[in-house]
């Protein structure tokens, strides 16, 4: 490309420009306007009751209010025939042992189904018309349907406390026997214990989580804040505190390690022990603290062996921070705008998975004929109000008009999956845009830093208002086209993954192969986009140029540099990434030890847990995504002010004419000075 010419009028952000990419505006808002249509449609034909609660053969809601089935809940007899009941089953029992038994038979009447109104009818033919279910099992309640209640005390298989059920026809049998109908069953069950046992450990401990995060949110604070006065020792503190975490880590785990050296059962393999669900037993093998130990050291050593090699750019890559925490310290309410990118991209996924929901759920029940004996109409569609006077019952008198699934056949439920796909890509796509705009109004902000040569006297009074409100009123089509180009890339790349995923089972190695490169190539693809695209809105928020040209720009004035590109803006990224770590790993530790009763100070004030990793893997991914949200803003003024950088010194020479914009700290950095004025 063509370095940039000096430009006398050029001052910074461009404020008289014009609307760019209009037809991607218009793109936009017709496409945004066709969402709120399928949002309006899917939720007027859409239920998610359908999710939630369980149906009885008639397609009928169990437990809803305005229902036959309201005081209803859980379903025990497997399809094609299911009832709604008011409680599950709790003992065995056969109709062949109730039947004859006043007392039995009006307990087994509550899981029969509303057509069991004889009870002199014989046993072979309520079974034969699926009027009573065949045996009752003793089962527990989860998700509003009824699953055998299967436990296991000291390695005996028990139902409702017992190993042996009777079948009706006097004989005993194992209750291993109903196992291999149950396996699924017992799985859930065994997560749904798991899954209570987590939410009474947020129960008790959700308020010291939501301390350890706001600790997290202060350290960030307070390490931003220090940044801007002590940049240089910071950064250096910094490396030096995550060498020390690190090395701490390894120290704790050799400690461990040494501690159950002889310990019975501590010498055992994880792959002899396989999963379990309590992963404190993890804890309790030599293994598992070597396996951490390791990965510490490697870490330690690649950490290092970095900062050895990178040590003279790790002087410039300093200036520049301290220079971005000038310019976040005149520009303090950038510090809170992630939190408006927030919210919104919260609209989208919000939207989005409600309008998926309604579109899942807005099938209608669709009932088919069920029979045993040999019947034309077999498999048909019927309507089970009409289906008693139909001629199917005089030709089959066994058939049952019974609620089969959830389809249609109008255009609207043909073209479902059509919608659910637009759906998903409008979701990437106005995702995309939210973080465009934040990513252009944050840029437009830090130009106007930079490119003030008094600074800040020369600066805009809102800066950050001023970007936000030129990003939307000149710049909505262009931020679009960036947002479309990412949102498809991304499309084919579910689709990719949603192929592969059905493709597992598949035996054609050639196919396994080209998915997995064609996988590799749009992952790249995707990631050269993002970076594209975010130096094009630091292009677009300085020159108001539209998507294309300020993509090329960006691109040709990055090739042009790529030396300082490749290595002062890895550089800058990798200390933000130890800045990360720093602060994860500090509240991460503070958490370990506050829930693990280690701190005397406060051991009888930590919570009781079953699993004490559970608030601690909270506080440690929630002090991430804070930490996270600091230093996006940090990394974006960081970029924006590398290509202001750039352009400054390919616009300008440091004459009286041509003087340059950076600060008096780069100048030095890189022996350069304008005439006229010292160069330190």
């Amino acid at each position: 490309g063509t370095p940039q010419k000096y430009d006398p009028t050029f001052k910074g952000p461009i404020y008289d420009r014009g609307c760019t990419d209009i037809i991607c505006c218009v793109l936009l808002v017709v496409a945004i306007v066709g969402y709120v249509v399928v949002g309006v449609v899917a939720w007027t034909h859409g239920d998610p009751r359908k999710v939630i609660h369980p149906t009885d053969s008639r397609g009928q809601f169990c437990g809803q209010q305005g229902t036959p089935n309201e005081p209803a809940a859980p379903s025990p007899c497997p399809p094609p025939v299911q009832i709604c009941v008011s409680k599950c089953p709790d003992r065995y029992m056969t109709y062949l042992t109730a039947h004859g038994n006043a007392a039995a038979l009006d307990y087994y009447r509550n899981f029969c189904t509303p057509e069991f109104k004889n009870p002199l009818k014989g046993p072979v033919e309520v079974l034969k018309d699926k009027e009573c279910p065949a045996m009752l099992i003793p089962s527990t309640p989860l998700a509003r349907r009824c699953f055998p209640a299967i436990q296991a005390k000291k390695g005996v298989i028990m139902v409702g406390n017992e190993t042996t059920y009777d079948d009706g026809q006097g004989r005993r049998r194992n209750v291993t026997e109903l196992l291999e109908g149950a396996k699924k069953a017992n799985v859930v069950l065994e997560t749904r214990q798991l899954a209570m046992k987590i939410f009474e450990d947020y129960t008790v401990s959700w308020y010291w989580i939501i301390i350890g995060l706001v600790i997290a949110m202060v350290a960030s604070l307070i390490f931003i804040v220090l940044l801007r006065f002590l940049a240089g020792i910071m950064v250096w503190v910094m490396i030096v505190m995550v060498i020390l975490v690190l090395g701490y880590g390894i120290f704790h785990c050799y400690m461990e390690y040494a501690k159950l050296k002889g310990e019975a059962g501590s010498d055992v393999s994880l792959a002899d022990l396989g999963f379990q669900t309590d992963l404190r037993v993890y804890l309790h093998l030599r293994q598992t603290w070597l396996a951490f130990m390791i990965i510490l050291c490697v870490l330690e050593l690649v950490i290092i062996l970095l900062l050895i090699f990178l040590r003279k750019r790790i002087l410039i890559a300093i200036a520049l921070i301290k220079e971005a925490s000038r310019a976040v310290g005149h520009v303090m309410s950038s510090l809170l705008f992630p939190l408006c990118t927030f919210f919104l991209l919260c609209l989208c996924i919000a939207y989005w998975a409600s309008t998926a929901v309604f579109l899942s759920t807005s099938n209608e029940a669709v009932y088919k004929v069920f029979n045993e004996s040999s019947c034309p109409f077999s498999g048909h569609t019927c309507k089970p109000e009409t289906f008693n006077t139909s001629n199917i019952t005089k030709l089959c008198p066994d058939a049952q008009c019974l609620f089969a699934f959830y389809g249609g056949e109008t255009a609207y439920h043909k073209y479902l999956i059509v919608l659910q796909f637009f759906n998903v890509f409008m979701f990437f796509w106005l995702a995309n845009f939210v973080i465009a705009l934040g990513q252009v109004t944050l840029a437009g902000a830090f130009a106007s830093y930079y490119w003030a040569f008094k600074k800040p006297d020369d600066m805009p009074a809102f800066p950050l208002f001023s970007a936000f409100g030129r990003a939307l009123r000149y710049h909505t089509g262009s931020l679009a086209f960036g947002s479309l180009v990412l949102a498809i890339v991304q499309v084919i790349r579910v689709t990719l993954e949603y192929l592969d995923h059905r493709l597992k089972a598949a035996e054609n190695k050639f196919a396994k192969f080209l998915l997995s490169c064609l996988k590799c190539c749009f992952w790249c693809l995707e990631k050269f986009i993002k970076f594209l695209n975010r130096n094009a809105y630091i292009m677009i928020a300085i020159y108001g140029t539209n998507f294309c040209t300020s993509a090329r720009n960006a691109f040709f004035l990055l090739m042009r540099n790529i030396i300082r590109v490749a290595v002062l803006d890895k550089v800058t990224d990798f200390l933000f990434f130890l800045g990360k770590l720093l602060i994860v790993g500090s509240v991460g530790i503070l958490a370990f030890f506050f829930f693990t009763h280690r701190i005397k100070l406060v051991q009888d004030t930590a919570p009781p847990l079953n699993y004490y990793w559970v608030p601690i893997l909270t506080v440690i991914v929630g002090s991430y995504l804070i930490a996270h949200g600091f230093f996006s803003v940090y990394g974006m003024c960081v970029d924006t002010l590398f290509l202001c950088f750039l352009e400054d010194l390919e616009r300008n020479d440091g004459s009286a004419e041509k003087p340059y914009f950076m600060s008096q700290n780069l100048r030095k950095l890189l022996k350069k000075t304008n005439k006229g004025q010292p160069s330190a």
